[in-house]
């Protein structure tokens, strides 16, 4: 009985740390080995972007603008505005973890997370990720709630060195 509660706690307490080390798409709550870049300091921020999340009336969900261009080592404050009627998301990350973390979202839609990298926002809310973008390279941006991505709400982070 005592080696079994013992294997019980061991088990529980490596559950724990799985779980502290990441969350659901392996990367996340790692900002500062992510591929995009990392959270970065708001006295720092070079410049701003807005983003307007929102549905269309031809049903297409986007967001404005659909693509951003950003030199590397650039701090930038991104705000978001969710003009929509729908609770809307922005995810940055590699196109594979967008994909990864996409197929996540599908299997549990009501899945809350807290990563630097994104913002989660009702209907007519606003919020902001500050964000240095320190590696050159091609990225994504969504919203990964479901069905979101598929009516369009999507786009493109360029890198350039």
């Amino acid at each position: 009985m005592k080696q079994l509660i013992m294997a019980v706690a061991s088990m529980a307490a490596l559950t724990s740390i799985a779980y502290a080390g990441g969350n659901h798409a392996g990367g996340h709550g790692e900002a500062d080995m992510m591929a995009i870049g990392e959270p970065g300091d708001a006295a720092a921020a070079g410049r701003s972007v807005t983003i307007t999340m929102k549905e269309n009336d031809d049903g297409a969900m986007v967001f404005e603008p659909a693509s951003l261009k950003i030199e590397e080592g650039e701090t930038v404050r991104l705000t978001f505005v969710n003009e929509g009627e729908l609770e809307h998301e922005f995810v940055m990350d590699v196109h594979e973890s967008i994909l990864e973390h996409k197929a996540l979202m599908e299997k549990f839609p009501e899945m809350e997370h807290d990563d630097p990298n994104a913002v989660r926002l009702g209907a007519g809310a606003k919020g902001k990720i500050v964000w240095t973008f320190s590696r050159a390279g091609e990225f994504e941006f969504a919203c990964l709630i479901p069905g979101h991505y598929e009516s369009g709400m999507k786009g493109d982070i360029i890198v350039t060195n």
